[in-house]
């Protein structure tokens, strides 16, 4: 199967899999799916008045996006990079890390010490690699697993 095949695939899987969570869940929302960088992004967003926000918050779409790739895993057999955005959860995760990235760079130039951020997933570690470099300082992710995280330093 060519690559766009199980991208395509993999989609309609953590689709049918999200679709199935909002019904149980009687919660309201759109999906949209897209297919950049060899991913697949799944939006869910409502229109309106919509009780979707019980669900929207980052640490809550970050979970529910590692067991929709396990769902996606168990029915292909192979591993999901799905990015899960509801309600906007995506933009408020990216301004939490900008925020974070912000603060470990004052103390980085107000200690001089290197900065060593929480274990984060590859998505939001790619995230503050490229925040990092706007910022004009460098960063490396060290740590294996679980434990991978994102090291801030002056140049």
């Amino acid at each position: 199967m060519t690559e766009e095949k199980e991208l395509e695939k993999e989609g309609e899987i953590a689709a049918d899999f999200i679709e199935e969570f909002l019904d149980l869940a009687d919660l309201d929302g759109d999906l949209e799916i897209e297919f950049r960088q060899e991913r697949v992004y799944l939006s869910v967003a409502a229109d309106g008045e919509s009780n979707l926000g019980k669900v929207s918050n980052p640490e809550t779409v970050e979970a529910l996006q590692e067991i929709t790739r396990l769902a996606v895993q168990a029915k292909t057999g192979e591993m999901s990079r799905l990015i899960l955005d509801i309600g906007g959860s995506r933009e408020a995760k990216t301004e939490q890390l900008r925020k974070l990235v912000e603060k470990s760079i004052e103390k980085l130039e107000e200690t001089d010490r290197e900065q060593h951020l929480k274990p984060m997933t590859s998505y939001d570690r790619k995230q503050v690699h490229d925040m990092v470099a706007e910022a004009g300082m460098i960063s490396e992710s060290e740590g294996q697993g679980r434990d991978r995280h994102v090291v801030i330093r002056k140049p």
